[in-house]
């Protein structure tokens, strides 16, 4: 079982990863999230659904693990986790080996989250 404060960092650096990446997909909406997806031959309007939808669900995310510590809700963002992932996967391959790590990135996050999830299952705190 985490402790308590690990556990609090561990849930605002999520809570602050999506609720950032929501703000810059919006920010970005037609920067370099549209290029990305146009470059894969995805429609502007398709694209820009995509981006906006996927920053809703980001900020969701966000909101959501700021508020509550819930088995559930972990759940919920892994498996986000995972359809944006191989949403990435199929349109972009080439993300698995950009240096900043676009998608490899959510390994560690799945990670954190199995850890949080099996914490949130467990309602005993140290």
């Amino acid at each position: 079982m985490m402790r308590t404060r690990s556990r609090r960092w561990a849930r605002l650096s999520l809570v602050l990863l999506w609720l950032w990446t929501g703000v810059v997909s919006l920010w970005e909406l037609q920067g370099m999230s549209a290029e990305l997806l146009r470059s894969a031959g995805v429609s502007q309007p398709l694209a820009q659904a995509l981006i906006l939808a996927g920053a809703a669900l980001d900020l969701l995310l966000g909101a959501a693990l700021w508020r509550w510590h819930a088995a559930r809700l972990y759940l919920a963002a892994g498996l986000a986790m995972l359809l944006m992932t191989l949403l990435g996967s199929l349109l972009l391959p080439e993300l698995w080996l950009h240096p900043l790590g676009p998608l490899s990135k959510n390994l560690p996050i799945a990670a954190l989250l199995l850890l949080l999830f099996e914490d949130a299952q467990n309602p005993a705190r140290p």
